[in-house]
């Protein structure tokens, strides 16, 4: 499945719409995606900080834990968890969480699809 993130606003969103709905009028085939659409790029800039892509990068790799994130970002596993709450309201991540044999239960982080394209419009 394929993330598409845009900054082209509600009339973006509503011309992919129209695109979309023909196409499933005609009954072709439509390749199953998640769209995201931010009003305008400074609003997904918010968002998608140089950090937060950073994290997006390491957890399309790997599902890691918050912790492992930190750690294999050199951040602090606070900054890491506000970040990751962040990514998951917008709909970047997702997370489960899994038992930790020994020590309970860990939360991990995981993408909500393997590919990304992000499209910012000025």
């Amino acid at each position: 499945m394929k993330l598409k993130i845009n900054t082209d606003g509600f009339e973006g969103y509503a011309k992919r719409a129209v695109v979309r709905a023909r196409k499933l009028d005609r009954r072709e085939r439509v390749q199953p995606e998640i769209t995201i659409t931010f009003d305008n790029p400074l609003a997904m800039l918010e968002v998608l900080t140089a950090q937060r892509i950073r994290l997006v990068q390491k957890v399309r790799i790997k599902s890691s834990s918050i912790s492992a994130l930190a750690a294999a970002l050199g951040r602090d596993p606070k900054s890491v968890r506000r970040d990751v709450m962040k990514l998951e309201l917008a709909g970047v991540v997702r997370t489960r969480e899994r038992t930790n044999p020994g020590h309970g239960r860990i939360r991990v982080v995981e993408p909500v699809a393997r590919e990304c394209q992000l499209t910012a419009v000025l």
